[in-house]
């Protein structure tokens, strides 16, 4: 069940992420890898950062959207236009 549940909060940070950065999603595959790849950066960061603010799903989505959006905005920089 926590294999769903980490898919769909995935799913969910890569989808926020995308309205923030660019105004759009891009496709549940792409969204739920973002949103994961997402939650490890944001962890790595709040590690780094020692802020430890708390636990539950609201903290957990709010690490990983930050986290898709800082890899987001790196892959920007790398990406021509």
């Amino acid at each position: 069940m926590n294999f769903i549940l980490y898919l769909l909060l995935g799913a969910v940070a890569g989808w926020l992420a995308g309205q923030i950065m660019r105004g759009g999603g891009f496709g549940l595959l792409w969204n739920i890898i973002i949103g994961i790849i997402g939650g490890f950066i944001g962890g790595w960061l709040m590690s780094l950062l020692n802020i430890q603010a708390g636990s539950g799903l609201v903290w957990e989505l709010l690490v990983s959207v930050i986290g898709a959006v800082v890899l987001l905005f790196v892959v920007s920089l790398f990406k021509k236009k």
